[in-house]
């Protein structure tokens, strides 16, 4: 079963950057289509970002585009979430998951991504 790691996260003043990492020891994330989503406090689920299995497609919630990029390094079996000018409405536990589906040009953020990470906090505040 894939078991995935995360790394990163922290407290950060608004306008910072934090990057979070994502990486799995027994199997290769080559074939995953990789999603990070986040909750906050009080609130649902929040789909932010996914990259394709072949890593030429990748998709942003609009809370969170122009600011954060994903990205995965194969040889790495690693999968970043680099987050810049971080605002406190970006704090809660972030969460990597995958899915392992045919399709490796495209990701949707609606998929039922199958396996998670622990989850990460992540504090935005000064």
């Amino acid at each position: 079963q894939l078991q995935l790691v995360q790394s990163g996260g922290g407290l950060v003043q608004p306008g910072g950057s934090l990057e979070l990492s994502c990486t799995t020891s027994r199997f290769t994330l080559d074939d995953y289509t990789i999603l990070w989503f986040r909750q906050a406090p009080g609130k649902e689920h929040e789909g932010i970002s996914c990259i394709s299995s072949g890593g030429g497609s990748t998709n942003y919630a609009d809370s969170v585009k122009g600011r954060f990029t994903i990205s995965r390094d194969n040889a790495e079996n690693t999968v970043y979430l680099q987050m810049n000018s971080l605002k406190p409405e970006d704090t809660g536990i972030y969460y990597c998951a995958a899915v392992r589906v045919a399709v490796q040009s495209i990701c949707v953020m609606t998929w039922g991504y199958t396996y998670w990470g622990q989850g990460t906090q992540v504090t935005v505040s000064s």
